[in-house]
């Protein structure tokens, strides 16, 4: 079978990484023996002539989509764009938000077949499987389906060995792209999340179980991914310190390598230790994001987090003496929650900041799934709009009876405000003169992002990056002059930024220079 996998638009605000969950599905389909493509609409603008060549091109049996709640509209205008292209073609979306809205999307998307419910790697196979030999789709393990009038859902299957799985096809994602955009690349070294938040759906999506990957081979898939020349690779484990054992025989299999890489993880502060965090040091781990969710006692107990404000400081304290960059995590509007709560979350997230531990506020989003969402009736929650476009936990959706949507969107607002004046500092520093490559780099970064995201989603390079070799191009001083002038007439930021952007990407060589039968043609480092 021929399979298009499709990654919906999501904001660059949002610091996305490349698709990981999409390559691990087009690495399983592929050793089926199916033919996979991607798409992906983040770093490509979707419309649907592009979508219709790649049709016509690859002419996919089958057109699949993952989604997260923001984005899940995007998802469903791409599948239904495939659907009009092509009336033959099955499908399917998948991910968190199809897992746990299945019926709903069946019933109000007919251009969607088949709904794929958790892990998605042996489901999709199956499915796969079954459309090439007409078999019944009812034995299909994790799926929802229409049946004439009824939507029918089958049983989970087991849970996906993550050591039998094998590598995600990464080179069927456009890395260089997210690379030239300075985002970092993800990987995993377990699945399933033992703890019970009523916020998340991670536990429901993959099991409580929690199922270890074996170190040797998280190790082989670092090495080929620190050799991409990404500046930073996120462990995107729900947990990765739920095990002191499996992440202490990660950390021991780097050092044992010798591998040099800057990485990241998530953590609790209750499942952190000085042993584990020097090792984690050792082996490269740069920061570690801990979920405090509040600086009230009062609501860490209401909403069962099972850890106190003394736990916290010493995890964040712990965290500084091995040499990590610990970042605490708070979630506004928790069940309860009051304008007292509120002050008592900023004045710790205040007294963290002093310490040296930088902290960052969302807002509760009731996503389908969630407890939260599920049982709404049971706690002290309204929710205001079911625009999944909004569901991004930086604008309210939801209000407290003691606390109103503005005054947590506020607290929000604010924290931007002091980031966006952090960068103003930096830009006046360096109109200055005073300012080192080192304290301008985070500004100088966003803003060759900025100019190179235009670039990608007005397809600048592919419609004006080719012209006719000649004289002039060799009496430029610089080989990117002509590119620069080019890009310039269509992009609407201020001529030194561009300038900077595009010579930072050639010099980085994120975007190629070749000369092709007379033609000078730049190009994006799309695949690695």
């Amino acid at each position: 079978m021929r399979v298009l996998l499709i990654n919906p638009f999501y904001p660059i605000s949002e610091t996305p990484s490349p698709p990981l969950g999409l390559a691990f599905l087009a690495g399983a389909l592929a050793r089926s023996g199916n033919e996979v493509k991607l798409l992906d609409c983040v770093v490509f603008p979707f419309n649907r002539d592009f979508l219709g060549a790649m049709m016509r091109d690859f002419k996919p049996q089958i057109a699949g989509a993952t989604a997260v709640t923001m984005n899940v509209d995007h998802a469903l205008e791409a599948l239904t764009a495939a659907k009009a292209l092509d009336p033959s073609i099955t499908t399917v979306i998948g991910g968190p938000h199809a897992t746990f809205r299945a019926a709903d999307i069946l019933q109000s998307c007919c251009q969607v077949d088949v709904v794929v419910c958790g892990e998605g790697e042996n489901t999709l196979v199956g499915l796969a499987k079954a459309l090439e030999t007409n078999a019944a789709w009812e034995a299909i393990p994790g799926i929802a389906f229409r049946n004439g009038g009824r939507i029918i859902e089958t049983a989970a299957g087991p849970p996906v060995d993550l050591d039998k799985l094998g590598p995600p096809a990464r080179h069927q994602i456009p890395l260089g792209r997210y690379r030239a955009l300075g985002m970092p690349v993800s990987m995993t070294t377990s699945r399933g999340c033992p703890f019970k938040c009523i916020f998340c759906v991670g536990r429901k999506m993959v099991g409580a179980r929690v199922r270890y990957r074996d170190p040797i081979q998280v190790v082989d898939e670092m090495v080929a991914l620190s050799k991409m020349g990404f500046h930073q690779i996120n462990l995107a484990d729900d947990l990765f310190t739920a095990n002191p054992d499996h992440c202490l025989g990660v950390c021991n299999a780097i050092v044992d390598r010798g591998l040099k890489v800057a990485w990241t993880s998530f953590a609790r502060v209750d499942t952190v230790t000085r042993q584990v965090l020097q090792k984690m040091h050792r082996a490269g781990c740069t920061t570690v994001s801990l979920g405090v969710e509040s600086g009230s006692s009062e609501m860490l107990r209401r909403i069962k987090k099972g850890i106190t404000l003394e736990q916290v400081v010493h995890a964040m304290q712990l965290c500084l003496d091995c040499g990590i960059d610990p970042h605490a995590s708070f979630i506004l509007g928790l069940p309860g929650e009051t304008e007292t709560t509120l002050a008592k979350t900023v004045a710790f997230g205040e007294h963290l900041k002093a310490m040296g531990v930088s902290h960052g506020f969302h807002i509760l989003t009731p996503f389908p799934g969630t407890d939260v969402r599920e049982h709404v009736d049971e706690y002290d929650l309204q929710i205001l709009s079911d625009d999944w476009r909004r569901y991004h936990a930086n604008r309210a959706v939801i209000r407290t009876a003691g606390v109103e949507s503005k005054t947590m969107d506020a607290i929000v607002i604010e924290g931007e405000r002091q980031f966006d004046q952090w960068l103003g500092d930096i830009g006046r520093i360096r109109e200055n003169g005073r300012a080192s490559a080192e304290t301008t780099w985070p500004l100088v970064r966003l803003e060759h992002t900025m100019v190179l995201y235009d670039m990608m989603m007005k397809r600048l390079v592919e419609k004006k990056g080719a012209w006719p070799a000649g004289s002039s191009d060799e009496a430029d001083a610089r080989p990117t002059e002509k590119l620069i002038r080019r890009m310039s007439d269509e992009l609407d930021h201020p001529p030194a930024q561009i300038r900077a952007a595009i010579e930072f990407a050639a010099e980085k060589q994120y975007l190629i220079q070749k000369n092709v039968d007379g033609r000078v043609r730049w190009s994006w480092a799309d695949y690695l």
